[in-house]
């Protein structure tokens, strides 16, 4: 038998499918909705693998983050040592920055939460104890005023930075700077105001406030510091940065190394990889939609089989081989599954245009990857399930087709 040429059998596929345009629409709208799942999900996962590589690009350069303990991976079972205390200090930052000369500055960190109040408004807020270097090493800046100065925290000054919604809740359209609003039992007087920020990672930076970190460790009682944020004076020297932080702990430990250092790259590295898990498990998620959709497929050519079995008979009679009527079937599963692709990619690119833009805060980032593997894998779901209602028309016997009724 003569064979047609490709774009013919396309055509008369289309043509079979459009013969029960109902059926084939919701089949169709099952493969629509798998690859749609696909494409947004996907898209979701890299918008926030975007966003939070870029947040923590935008934390400073050359960071370096010292925390108290050490983090490290050990085979067996390893009880806790009795009375083991890690902690770094105020001294040990400021030991770093005199010890440590591939460092531009070594900023110590004490954090805790306390309720704040001008007059008779008050609200609990995040409480940041530092050094004047804050501003440098964590990009963050003052906008109004200044930001906390070495005299204060030396002199242990009750002075505090505001964030900007603690500054709009606390004292409205009144100019805080000078004056005095109470922190704990104490008083302390505005000199500054952040610079708005946003929302960065989870933590808002504006429901924030900025006291000397000496002044800090007496309003929560502890000689501890919840970290210590340094920065390398250059890319080249992150490495030189991290072995002088290192020797310089250790001589005021005792030479034992209870402390981690984390650099920006390693905070990077772990979040990527863990975003590209999730990225990958939204994915395999979506994915069983799409398998659902391929069921479906498989259903309605089983379908047509049997409605086409005199059909097949008559083509069987005239010459047709068993492949030319696999490839029909197969072609026609793979039409029906590519157009529904060609729907779910339409919707997803309108929804991810259309979302963002009455949501902005919610991360979506298309790529044309993930378009052509939803559109690739729609296809080849199609193809997987039209195999076996393929080889169910191509195995007939072509005289009990034509008695078939």
């Amino acid at each position: 038998m003569k064979r047609f040429p490709f774009r013919e059998e396309v055509v008369a596929a289309l043509q079979a499918l459009l013969a029960n345009k109902v059926r084939s629409g919701l089949t169709m709208l099952g493969v629509v909705i798998g690859v749609l799942a696909v494409i947004l999900l996907v898209s979701l996962g890299l918008g926030a693998r975007a966003y939070v590589l870029k947040e923590l690009s935008g934390m400073g350069s050359n960071l370096l983050v010292i925390v108290p303990g050490k983090t490290e991976t050990k085979g067996g079972f390893h009880p806790p040592s009795a009375g083991t205390i890690y902690k770094l200090t105020y001294d040990d930052a400021l030991h770093l920055k005199r010890r440590a000369w591939a460092l531009s500055d070594a900023v110590p960190i004490v954090l805790g939460t306390s309720k704040i109040k001008f007059k008779n408004l008050s609200r609990d807020t995040t409480v940041i104890g530092t050094t004047p270097g804050f501003e440098q090493v964590r990009n963050l800046h003052v906008g109004v005023g200044s930001f906390v100065r070495q005299e204060d925290v030396d002199a242990k000054r009750k002075v505090v930075v505001l964030g900007q919604r603690v500054r709009r809740e606390l004292f409205g359209e009144i100019s805080p700077l000078g004056q005095m609003a109470t922190l704990g039992d104490a008083k302390y007087r505005v000199i500054g105001i952040m610079e708005p920020k946003g929302v960065s990672l989870g933590v808002d930076l504006d429901d924030v406030i900025f006291i000397p970190a000496t002044s800090a460790q007496e309003l929560f009682d502890t000689d501890r510091l919840f970290e210590i944020l340094a920065a390398a004076r250059s890319k080249e020297e992150m490495s030189l940065a991290i072995q002088q932080v290192r020797e310089a702990l250790m001589r005021r430990h005792n030479h034992k190394e209870d402390f981690t250092i984390l650099t920006q790259g390693d905070m990077i590295s772990v979040l990527d990889r863990l975003l590209t898990i999730m990225t990958g498990v939204l994915a395999g998620i979506a994915g069983i939609s799409l398998l659902v959709g391929g069921i479906g497929i498989m259903n309605i050519m089983l379908v047509a089989v049997r409605e086409r079995t005199r059909e097949i008979g008559i083509r069987k009679a005239v010459g047709a081989r068993r492949r030319d009527i696999l490839r029909q079937f197969l072609l026609e599963s793979a039409v029906l599954s590519g157009l529904g692709g060609v729907g779910g990619i339409v919707l997803s690119v309108g929804i991810a245009w259309l979302l963002p833009l009455l949501y902005p805060a919610i991360p979506m980032l298309l790529s044309a990857e993930a378009l052509l593997l939803a559109f690739g894998f729609s296809v080849a779901v199609g193809l997987f399930f039209g195999v076996y209602p393929a080889k169910q028309a191509a195995w007939l016997d072509p005289i009990e087709a034509l008695r078939y009724e």
